[in-house]
């Protein structure tokens, strides 16, 4: 019934005006304190309320409709003021409507060619977030990937060809082993890139932290000399400019020092922490990351731009061209009538890419960076209004000592039935099961979300993070009497 069959356009606009009409209503319904931030369902109860199944013969158009409320009536809604579960949460309008627009463009990154207006903004855009990093005039490079895991790995990538760019053709057999460095509180995506890349999760090597979460580079210089001593090769420190648990921010400064020192690549996982370069209040916080070599950013984090939105930035130009390009001529033909510099699809990785940068862009021109900075300071200073309620507030402790560095707030609840116990194993054991317990019950009422994890040798805690510019302090106020409405009796 629909374009581009004979005579379908009125058919087609009213039925993409009812979708459109379902999207309104729950972008409406994501910003509504009354709604459930969640309709939750277990698996099993969803698969058999529900035909899910794929048939040889189509539906109807209603039934299909029927299917888009469906799946949105189940659907988390990450816009709501009181979701605060993941590093990505919050609904920007201008994004969402940015992404509405490249998915009705439908076209690939990888030449000016086919994607003329997308590939200069990419350029525009990406420049401005390495004047941001504080390389002078924006130099260097960089590419939009599918997210900071695979960021994290294309920087990877590019300092061993940097090192030893043989390897590109003759492989891991044909140079020395080679180790990588990152805090024990780094992403795990490091490790995951060392195992895809061929180097191998033994060959990444954690380095202390302290108590608030900081690599220690005492420990990272001791453990490069070691490595070095047995005949390894360092090749790459990973430093972490805002962890995924604590929010901490290694002290890049000294770590710049130590590579610089050793002939090390340096790269800033900035994938949750590089927003506040935004930020004139905060961005002392990264204080360093300019001596960097490569920097992972991810925008759909801090800044809430809609997923999927990750930056790698790298110093040098050219560099990511000559690590990943294969000179396909069916694409990037060398004798094309524009400046072929603009074919950026053979420095990626993909062959398919996205139009990842259009949302940011687009965001940008609608706020502004001090609109981006009074968005970031409003989370930040929200997260310490948190802390700030609940570091002396019977039953809760803290993780750590001292103020958030980002808007990562770590604390236990502790029930009623727990104070009066002396710290035991029997003690620890069971208020390691207190938080996935009202984790659960929060996901059953759908009245809020929040994370919890165990770290070390610290059993399971609630990890805060605010990164939606929806929320207020009343939302914060409401969580803490949520966690002790759902833990009283435990």
């Amino acid at each position: 019934d629909l374009l581009p069959a004979c005579d379908g356009e009125i058919t087609t606009m009213s039925f993409l005006q009812d979708v459109v009409d379902i999207l309104l209503q729950y972008v409406a319904k994501s910003f509504d304190r009354s709604t459930k931030v969640i309709d939750f369902h277990y698996p099993n109860e969803l698969l058999q309320e529900y035909n899910w199944e794929l048939a040889d013969q189509p539906q109807t158009l209603e039934e299909i409709l029927l299917n888009c409320r469906t799946t949105l009536k189940y659907a988390i809604k990450t816009g709501h003021p009181r979701y605060f579960n993941q590093l990505s949460t919050g609904l920007d309008m201008v994004g969402l409507a940015a992404d509405w627009l490249t998915s009705a463009a439908n076209t690939n990154m990888f030449t000016y060619e086919i994607a003329p207006v997308f590939v200069l903004l990419e350029y525009v855009t990406l420049r401005k977030m390495r004047e941001l990093v504080g390389w002078p005039g924006g130099c260097g490079d960089g590419i939009f990937s599918p997210g900071g895991a695979i960021s994290n790995m294309y920087a990877m990538l590019i300092a061993r060809f940097k090192m030893f760019p043989e390897v590109k053709e003759k492989g891991m057999a044909a140079i020395p082993r080679l180790v990588a460095f990152t805090s024990e509180h780094s992403h795990f995506s490091v490790k995951k890139g060392a195992a895809a890349l061929g180097i191998g999760t033994d060959s990444v090597i954690l380095i202390r932290c302290d108590e608030r979460g900081k690599m220690i580079p005492s420990d990272l210089e001791r453990r490069i000399l070691e490595a070095k001593q047995k005949g390894f090769v360092p090749f790459l420190v990973s430093a972490t400019a805002g962890t995924t648990v604590y929010g901490a921010f290694d002290p890049l400064i000294a770590i710049a020092d130590i590579c610089k020192k050793y002939k090390i690549w340096m790269h800033v996982d900035g994938a949750w922490g590089g927003g506040l370069l935004m930020s004139r209040k905060h961005k002392w916080k990264l204080n360093g990351v300019e001596r960097a070599n490569s920097v992972t950013w991810n925008p759909h984090k801090m800044m809430g731009v809609p997923l999927q939105c990750s930056a790698l930035l790298v110093r040098e130009e050219g560099l990511m061209q000559s690590c990943n390009q294969m000179h396909a001529s069916y694409l990037f033909q060398q004798d094309k009538h524009y400046d072929l510099s603009y074919d950026t699809g053979d420095k990626a990785l993909q062959c398919g890419r996205h139009v990842d940068v259009f949302k940011l862009w687009l965001m940008w021109r609608a706020k502004g960076t001090t609109g981006f900075e009074a968005q970031i300071d409003k989370c930040l200073e929200l997260a310490e209004y948190l802390y700030n309620k609940i570091k002396n507030r019977e039953g809760y402790e803290m993780v750590f000592d001292g103020k958030p560095q980002h808007t990562n707030v770590c604390f236990w609840y502790i029930p009623p039935s727990l104070r009066g116990m002396e710290n035991s194993e029997e003690r620890l054991s069971r208020l390691a099961k207190v938080a996935p317990v009202i984790k659960a019950r929060m996901m059953e009422y759908g009245t809020t979300m929040v994370s919890y994890q165990p770290l070390g040798d610290k059993v399971n805690f609630f990890r805060m993070v605010i990164s939606n510019p929806a929320a207020t302090h009343q939302d914060i106020d409401f969580l803490i009497d949520e966690i002790e409405r759902l833990g009283q009796d435990l």
